[in-house]
């Protein structure tokens, strides 16, 4: 079976305070765009989960969240199978773009189908939220405000479609050390957030991303980026997440080819587009959907 594991980008991110359980609670819009990894999975003899990945900057042991996933399912549903897991990335670790975290749910919804399990999506987004925060998201795709520590999810009407051009610097950033470099004094709490003005207009300018100014100060070649792309005349310009990935949101194709070209003169970038919940749903069920090696 094969199964298409898209990225994300984050419409903004408001950091409303540090909670009990180590976490911050945020507020975000989570966007799915057609990039995407590829998830091939191949049942086995041996009972035991074998991973293999094509990018050798990532670990692909027991760390890793698709080993996770899969043996969180086994093990809670006691599966005496084992299942062999190739990983062909395309999108970038360490970039605020939730590869791992797509991964880990891509693995999980097929591997419901495949070991016949049948669990609903409500109580795989369940078993997600053990592995990541952002990991229920990718059941639902499309357009989701995020609240809580981004697992509580509320499907949003999805906007028109728009080109997001990509751009990825050479540096990586870690969440961890965003958010907890990120000072109390800069939380959103006491503001009135912008997130929900954006909802209730939809204008594209109301939105921010709390933990730029934070990252900028450490790796201000991703502030670059940003002003670089905004001169090109984006619609949205912001770091996705915690970085390091800067995206621009474009309206007009001939904008965004010329961005594009632009930006490929010294960083990596890619042009390609934000993806309705429909879409995205068409999208991963085409993998699910195959009944090969089941």
């Amino acid at each position: 079976m094969r199964i298409k594991s898209f990225a994300k980008i984050n419409l903004g991110i408001e950091v409303l305070g540090k909670r009990d359980d180590g976490y911050h609670e945020i507020r975000t819009l989570f966007q799915s765009v057609d990039l995407f990894d590829l998830l091939d999975f191949f049942p086995c003899t041996q009972d035991e989960i074998i991973l293999i990945g094509d990018d050798d900057s990532i670990l692909w042991d027991e760390s890793n969240l698709v080993n996770q996933a899969a043996t969180l399912l086994k093990e809670r549903h006691a599966i005496k199978k084992g299942m062999e897991i190739h990983v062909k990335k395309n999108i970038p670790a360490g970039k605020g773009l939730g590869g791992g975290s797509s991964n880990a749910a891509m693995t999980l919804l097929a591997l419901n189908k495949m070991w016949q399990i049948n669990l609903e999506k409500n109580a795989l987004k369940d078993l997600g939220a053990q592995i990541g925060a952002d990991v229920p998201f990718f059941f639902e795709g499309g357009l989701c405000l995020g609240q809580g520590k981004g697992d509580i999810l509320f499907q949003q009407e999805d906007p028109s479609p728009l080109l997001c051009l990509l751009v990825f610097p050479s540096v990586s950033v870690s969440t961890e050390s965003a958010y907890e470099r990120f000072r109390a004094s800069l939380t959103s709490q006491s503001k009135e957030s912008k997130i929900i003005k954006f909802l209730n207009s939809h204008d594209l300018g109301f939105l921010e991303n709390d933990l730029e100014e934070i990252v900028f100060r450490t790796y201000p070649q991703i502030k670059a980026i940003k002003s670089l792309i905004q001169e090109q005349g984006s619609e949205l310009t912001l770091m996705s997440g915690s970085g390091s990935a800067v995206f621009g949101l474009f309206d007009q194709r001939n904008k965004a080819m010329n961005a594009l070209r632009v930006l490929s003169n010294e960083y990596t970038a890619v042009l390609t587009t934000t993806l309705s919940q429909t879409e995205y749903q068409e999208r991963i069920r085409i993998g699910v959907s195959r009944q090969t090696g089941v």
